[in-house]
């Protein structure tokens, strides 16, 4: 009778492939060259258990693609950059604002919804894929990476990467997120706090 409350191998073998990475090793990534250890003054990274941190990670490598591109898409507005054609009916990419907020303005609402419905679909397919596709990122999978076809290394540059180069490659790509989400926060304080930002021209 005893041997009905002992768990079997089985099911041990099951939940150790679902078991989430643990925090030691999310937090291992990135390392900390510049400042010699890990800086969270607000102690977030204490929070909660494994899936938590895990969440976390997955979600600052999201936030950081989103802000690398917008930096760049609000560079390229106030640099004079324009796609050739119109962005809506009547709306040519040439007559677009050259600051960045100015230029979001300028864009139909049903451009915006698009955008955003876009991204929606982006997000959605990706937790589907990573459901069915790999291993899930609260399952024991990497937080952060991609699992839409297509989206990301579509050329496939990456497939002969050591795991040693893919490593450094996930270690740029989060301090570049972080670098990017502080200047955006930048700009857009800029934008709407004149001052707030010592040398920075309007933008």
């Amino acid at each position: 009778m005893a041997s009905a409350f002992v768990p079997t191998p089985n099911a041990l073998f099951t939940t150790s492939l679902n078991a989430c990475q643990s925090r030691e090793t999310t937090l291992s990534s990135p390392d900390t060259t510049e400042i010699g250890q890990m800086w969270d003054p607000l102690g977030l990274s204490e929070l909660g258990s494994d899936e938590t941190i895990a969440w976390f990670r997955h979600s600052e490598v999201k936030h950081g693609r989103v802000a690398m591109a917008a930096f760049v898409g609000w560079w390229a507005v106030g640099a004079g950059l324009r796609l050739p054609g119109e962005l809506a009916y009547g709306l040519d990419f040439a007559s677009i604002p050259s600051k960045g907020l100015e230029a979001w303005d300028a864009v139909p609402g049903w451009g915006k919804a698009q955008m955003l419905l876009f991204a929606g679909l982006i997000e959605f397919h990706d937790e589907l894929f990573f459901s069915k596709r790999g291993t899930h990122y609260l399952k024991g999978g990497v937080p952060g990476k991609n699992m839409v076809p297509g989206l990301y290394d579509p050329l496939g540059l990456s497939k002969n990467k050591s795991e040693e180069a893919l490593k450094r490659g996930r270690d740029s790509e989060i301090k570049n997120g972080r670098l990017a989400m502080i200047g955006v926060a930048g700009l857009y304080a800029a934008a709407t706090v004149d001052g707030s930002v010592p040398l920075q021209p309007p933008c």
